[in-house]
């Protein structure tokens, strides 16, 4: 297959009438090692096909951009200019990311359409992305923007689905994975990333990157085509606000998705394609087709853990004040923190009257500077919880005071919809937030797109169904199922803040939903390994100080694994199944293997280790873990390069060990 041809596919004349029929022009491109390639044509309209070695993921899909700047009047635009270039490459910074550094390298197809509009394809040897570009002098409206992906064959989806019947575009973002084929899809609305599995390790994964001053995209399955067709939230006409949290939600809709500047760059859709599993949770694209960081200075941002209130109801026990929101609680948290190395304690919802959505004014039981000033003296710093419109109606004074008095960071939360304007919101907060010195951790959000590097001051997200939901879920739901799914589907988009650290672990016949006392589905060592398996730059110790004190063993060991890493990789895993993630830091290596709740045998090999001998210490499931869930063993031994050692995971359990340099 040529780099790229034009192929008249049907220049045929009807001589008798004396009639041209229409002519459809065809490119094509591959990426650098020729393991991708796509197929782009002008049939009734724009459509590309994708394919690895010759076999097909994507038949012809159909891509379009409708807007109030077209130029063209025709029904369906032309091709009529094509460009590639080769062998681009990037070396690529990363200060937060699962990795440092990276090198990206791919080849871009530029397609010039006659409505004036530009595609840009972009095929790394790992997947294959495009965006639309448009250059117009006016201001342009944009009704919609047309995909429809048909899917080669019947390949099992993993989608994640809606948990709003009625308005399924306001939500959290947080739910199970569906699997079913293509052919028995739901067609409830989803949101990304999904996944298509074509067998023999096989994988398709639909993300998005760089989605700046425009809605994110959802999508649908038709069972009865195989097609996934994108659709996007329409533009907010009016919204209101929930009087509980003074949190905004949209009341009426206009019949179009954006407006926007007639020069603009679009959204990547990706495709990332893999052949093997352990691929999946190291996936770069999203972060590489992210812009560039517009934060020049990155040496305040400070990633690490946190103490946290909420998951465990302010649950102190044997303390002679009452726990709540208070001063002497959130002393008592911040001596905690410092006892035992942790860096920082968030002030979760309470700390202000939700209700007022006044952030700048505290409830009369909390003393803000003198706890800042208290936690300071203690090397500890603050967080505090917000909702992302309060946040923003109130954005510079709450930025400036806050960063004057010390508080580090603004857990910021309730967005629940990923329109054009929560867009727009979302990064006015993150450049505020970054030119006042602040961090921020993103709950009730749309799944990440690449804003933690344009704004690294945004060291975690959520949109993932985390560990809050053991507080109140139905017995039928599989944490440690979907604890060895999430990091292969969801975390290719971007670091996860789970919020893992129960110390109360409980079998699957024994666990249950207890508010105030929570408790976490499978083993001990399944919670430790989450600090490994899981990228989290900003993760929490979400159970109560009492608990921790109570199992300090444990505690000692997760206070001592690092949040940001200088290599990672998934030595062994199956989807859904188990996962196995080696993490190298500045003093030594971390490794850690989940399960579901089939219990499995792993050997370990440490064949990834240096010439020497080095001591480990390791966490793994106790002999009476598969009843017992918070039975484990603690092991230190010396190993080298040719060592390999035995695990059993009970069900739901897990391992975690440190190698010491």
């Amino acid at each position: 297959m040529k780099t790229i041809k034009t192929i008249f596919l049907s220049a045929c004349i009807a001589a008798s009438l004396g009639v041209v029929e229409a002519v459809a022009k065809t490119v094509d491109a591959t990426s650098p090692s020729g393991l991708l390639s796509i197929i782009v044509d002008d049939t009734e309209g724009l459509n590309m096909s994708l394919s690895r070695e010759d076999k097909p993921l994507l038949r012809q899909s159909h891509i379009t951009l409708k807007s109030s700047g077209n130029k063209s009047a025709t029904k369906h635009s032309k091709i009529v200019k094509s460009s590639l270039k080769k062998g681009l490459k990037e070396k690529i910074s990363a200060p937060f990311h699962h990795t440092p550094k990276f090198d990206a390298e791919w080849n871009e197809l530029i397609v010039r359409l006659s409505n004036g509009q530009t595609v840009t394809f972009r095929l790394f040897d790992d997947g294959v992305a495009y965006r639309f570009s448009t250059d117009n002098k006016e201001d342009q409206t944009i009704y919609s923007e047309v995909a429809t992906y048909r899917l080669a064959g019947d390949p099992i989806l993993y989608m994640a689905h809606s948990t709003n019947e009625k308005n399924p575009e306001a939500m959290a973002f947080q739910n199970f994975y569906s699997v079913t084929p293509a052919s028995s899809a739901s067609p409830l609305l989803a949101f990304l990333p999904i996944v298509a599995d074509y067998g023999d390790g096989l994988k398709l994964s639909l993300m998005e990157s760089d989605v700046e001053g425009y809605p994110g995209m959802f999508v649908t399955a038709d069972s009865v085509s195989n097609i996934i067709s994108a659709r996007f939230a329409a533009y907010p006409a009016k919204t209101d606000y929930y009087p509980w949290r003074k949190q905004e939600y949209v009341t009426e809709k206009e019949s179009f998705i954006a407006k926007t500047p007639g020069k603009k760059t679009f959204p990547w859709r990706i495709f990332a394609v893999t052949t093997d599993d352990r691929q999946m949770p190291v996936n770069n694209l999203v972060y590489t087709l992210a812009s560039p960081s517009r934060v020049a200075d990155t040496s305040w941002i400070k990633p690490g853990k946190s103490a946290w209130e909420w998951w465990n109801d302010w649950g102190l026990r044997g303390v002679d004040f009452q726990a709540g929101i208070n001063n002497d609680t959130y002393k008592y948290f911040i001596d905690f923190a410092a006892d035992n190395g942790i860096e920082y304690v968030i002030l979760d919802e309470g700390w202000y009257d939700p209700k007022s959505g006044d952030m700048l004014t505290t409830i009369p039981e909390i003393d803000l500077p003198m706890l800042t000033a208290y936690a300071k003296e203690k090397g500890v710093g603050l967080w505090l919880w917000t909702v992302f419109n309060v946040l923003d109606d109130q954005l510079e004074e709450a930025c400036n005071k806050y960063s004057e008095m010390g508080i580090k960071g603004f857990k910021v939360d309730f967005l629940d919809r990923n329109d054009q304007t929560a867009a727009e919101m979302t990064y006015r907060i993150a450049d505020a937030a970054a030119r006042h010195g602040l961090m921020l951790d993103l709950h009730g959000f749309y799944p990440p797109t690449g804003l933690n590097r344009t704004y690294p001051n945004i060291v975690n997200y959520e949109s993932v169904f985390g560990m809050e939901e053991m507080k109140w879920s139905d017995p039928s739901v599989d944490m440690p199922k979907y604890d060895v799914t999430f990091p292969f589907i969801r975390m290719m988009a971007g670091p996860v803040d789970f919020t893992p650290g129960a110390m109360l672990n409980a079998s699957k016949a024994d666990w249950k939903a207890i508010y105030s006392s929570p408790m976490s589905q499978g083993t001990r060592c399944h919670q430790i390994a989450n600090y490994i398996v899981q990228d989290s730059p900003f993760t929490m110790l979400a159970d109560s100080p009492s608990n921790y004190i109570d199992n300090q063993e444990t505690t000692d060991f997760i206070v001592k694994i690092p949040t940001i890493f200088t290599y990672t990789k998934v030595l062994d895993g199956k989807m859904g199944e188990y996962i196995v993630t080696l993490r190298e830091a500045p003093d030594g290596w971390y490794v850690a293997g989940q399960t579901d709740w089939t219990p499995r045998d792993y050997t370990l090999d440490f064949s990834f280790l240096p010439e020497g001998s080095y001591e480990v210490t390791l966490f793994r499931d106790g002999d009476n873990a598969a009843k017992q869930a918070r039975d484990y063993k603690v092991e230190r031994f010396s190993v080298d390069s040719s060592k390999k050692i035995p695990l059993h995971l009970a069900p739901g359990g897990g391992f975690a060990l440190r190698i010491s340099k």
